[in-house]
């Protein structure tokens, strides 16, 4: 059993959310550094991050939320109460996705260019509104993804550093969805940087009260249960956000070959620390 309170587990747990979280800083930066965001580049690196996400929450995110179940109830029980549980985190991602409306969210994919035509088509209110509701909708989606990470990685580190690198690719281009009009509405980088590093914290938020609220309540069972519910948001996001944006940002083909890329990569790495 994982020692949940220990500070050394959760100062790591709570650092790779930070870091996931705070991720969408570069996709600002890299929005200030060129108006054409490396579109071949980002669909293969999106296609890897659903990859990684998706290989990683089958094959060992849910074995893992088995097993641990298991060990109270047996096997046959483990793996009802871990898929039904997976089932739920889709359900639930979903319903989060509805709640925000389609035009503001930034899983809709709308191109740099398009989000950055020039003042005398847009005005500066409406890109302002556009950037600080796509702030507001990025906090929402970030919200369970840092519960996700945080616990990740308090139960096994090595898991959380690659669901962080999944999930900072992931948010990058939310980065580049806030920053782009808030900076055309107003000309200052400031502003823009501050809303999208705003918007990162939501995660380690996220993480700070799922750990205030489920520690008391962590064991075997909880822990199962909130693993599957994990690995089911993370299949959610990378179904229906991230292999999406890939294939919109490049050639269908580029985030597929990414996909598969991702999955080899974790396939590799699990082996090797067998």
């Amino acid at each position: 059993m994982v020692d949940f309170t220990s500070f050394d587990s959760l100062f790591i747990a709570f650092s790779l959310t930070l870091i996931a979280g705070l991720s969408t800083g570069i996709g600002s930066t890299l929005a200030f550094l060129s108006r054409s965001a490396s579109p071949r580049f980002l669909s293969v690196a999106l296609g890897f991050s659903a990859g990684v996400m998706i290989y990683v929450s089958m094959v060992e995110i849910l074995q893992e939320a088995k097993e641990s179940v298991a060990n109270l109830y047996g096997d046959k029980m483990g793996m009802l109460v871990a898929v039904l549980s997976f089932f739920s985190g889709i359900f639930v991602a979903a319903v989060i996705d509805r709640l925000v409306p389609s035009y503001e969210n930034p899983h809709e994919f709308r191109s740099v260019e398009e989000i950055a035509k020039p003042v005398d088509e847009l005005k500066n209110k409406k890109l302002m509104r556009m950037g600080l509701l796509s702030a507001i909708a990025i906090a929402i989606h970030n919200f369970p993804e840092g519960i996700a990470t945080f616990t990740s990685a308090l139960l096994d580190p090595r898991l959380g550093i690659t669901i962080t690198v999944a999930i900072a690719i992931h948010n990058i281009p939310e980065g580049i969805a806030i920053s782009v009009p808030i900076y055309q509405a107003t000309g200052s980088r400031k502003k823009a940087f501050i809303y999208s590093f705003l918007s990162g914290l939501s995660e380690p938020l996220g993480a700070l009260i799922g750990y205030l609220i489920l520690l008391p309540f962590l064991n075997d069972l909880v822990f199962g249960i909130l693993f599957a519910v994990v690995a089911g948001i993370m299949v959610f996001i990378s179904l229906d956000e991230l292999l999406p944006l890939g294939i919109e940002f490049g050639e269908h083909h580029l985030s597929i070959y990414g996909l598969i890329a991702g999955m080899m990569v974790m396939a590799i790495s699990l082996l090797i620390m067998m």
